[in-house]
């Protein structure tokens, strides 16, 4: 098949970009707000991945305050997300490798208009033709809703098209979806959670997309 007529989505966090400065202060922030001692590190890193409203409440904050504790993490987020976050080592030669073989898109539980800011503050946000974030579906990974709508706007078919993500909810979103997952271990999951769940697992993106240009 002509490679554009392939399509290749990304997860962002651990897959394309290190935010962890960034989410681990954002949400210090918010915890402080509220007179609150933020969780351990270990705590949150193990979450991140989940939509934020997720990551509050399974770190304990009471369904009717979540809200609130979201608001305050992006309103730090927000302020300091670009000078706080850097590309992962080759993640800028694997979307330009990417591109070449294939039509980009993004499928992040990560706000889209951050993601868009982030993206275009890196120089990449140009070689992607669509940005699933969480506002734009109602169900977010691992549910296969982002992928399905990032595939509609494509107008692509499931056999020519894969998903490269660094946690088993994109290979849980991918498989539902029908399209092929790749986990990499450059981001927040063990590798032998990402064995687990997906029987294609790099090192990296690029690792990944030269597997995909070869397959």
């Amino acid at each position: 098949m002509s490679p554009k007529e392939s399509v290749i989505l990304f997860d962002l966090d651990g897959t394309l970009i290190d935010s962890t400065e960034a989410i681990l202060e954002s949400f210090e922030a918010a915890y402080a707000r509220f007179g609150q001692r933020r969780p351990e590190t270990e705590r949150i890193t193990a979450e991140i991945g989940h939509p934020l409203d997720g990551m509050f409440l399974s770190l304990g904050i009471p369904p009717e305050r979540v809200a609130e504790y979201v608001s305050a993490y992006k309103r730090h987020y927000r302020q300091i997300s670009r000078e706080k976050t850097t590309l992962l080592p080759d993640a800028g030669r694997a979307v330009e490798r990417a591109a070449v073989e294939a039509r980009l898109g993004i499928v992040t539980t990560k706000t889209a208009e951050y993601s868009i800011e982030l993206l275009e503050h890196m120089g990449l946000m140009g070689y992607f033709d669509v940005l699933i974030g969480r506002e734009d579906v109602i169900h977010p990974k691992p549910h296969p809703e982002p992928i399905h709508k990032a595939l509609s706007i494509l107008d692509a078919k499931g056999d020519s098209c894969w998903m490269i993500g660094d946690t088993c909810m994109d290979m849980h979103s991918a498989r539902s979806a029908g399209i092929v997952g790749i986990g990499v271990t450059c981001g927040y999951a063990a590798p032998e959670q990402l064995a687990a769940c997906s029987s294609h697992v790099r090192k990296s993106a690029l690792d990944a997309v030269v597997f995909i240009a070869e397959s």
